[in-house]
């Protein structure tokens, strides 16, 4: 079995513990907990007969203040983005965010999860605002309330960590 360590960066109240309780234990719950430091969990994937343990480090969100505890960070494997499709500012700080994890991590496969999609009357971002995320990052909509794109979302990170072939641990 290959284990990867694979990062959910993104602002507070974007989805990211939401999006992992979906994924690992098929969950939802519209009580909001915000992270504090960081949350483990762990979930195995098959890709075509291969087992994959995906250990998802839950960080704890960033206020636009903040920065991330750049030592969560440290072996990465990946780097799944979240941000909330009904507030534009949690895709605008994408850029920053970005660069201030390739300096902790360095370039590591990063997927967005444009998340809260099934919000359709609250949502924040154009087409071309979404076009222009695409162009720039692997982008999946998801919705943890229904589930949608959140099996992509992994299974892509999952799938990107092996196409990488590192020999971290």
């Amino acid at each position: 079995m290959i284990q990867k360590k694979v990062c959910m960066v993104g602002l507070f109240g974007t989805g990211k513990t939401s999006l992992v309780q979906r994924f690992v234990h098929s969950l939802f719950s519209e009580r909001y907990l915000s992270t504090v430091g960081v949350k483990i969990d762990r979930k195995q994937v098959d890709l075509d007969g291969t087992t994959v343990a995906l250990v998802l480090w839950d960080l704890a969100g960033r206020d636009g203040q903040d920065d991330i505890t750049t030592s969560y960070l440290r072996g990465a494997h990946a780097i799944l983005y979240v941000a909330d499709g009904t507030r534009r500012e949690t895709c605008d700080q994408l850029p920053e965010l970005r660069a201030l994890v390739r300096e902790a991590a360095g370039e590591v496969p990063e997927v967005v999860a444009l998340n809260k999609s099934d919000l359709k009357d609250r949502w924040a971002i154009t087409a071309t605002d979404e076009q222009s995320l695409a162009s720039a990052f692997d982008l999946v909509r998801t919705s943890a309330k229904t589930g949608e794109g959140v099996e992509d979302a992994f299974q892509r990170i999952a799938r990107a960590t092996l196409a990488t072939r590192e020999a971290r641990p």
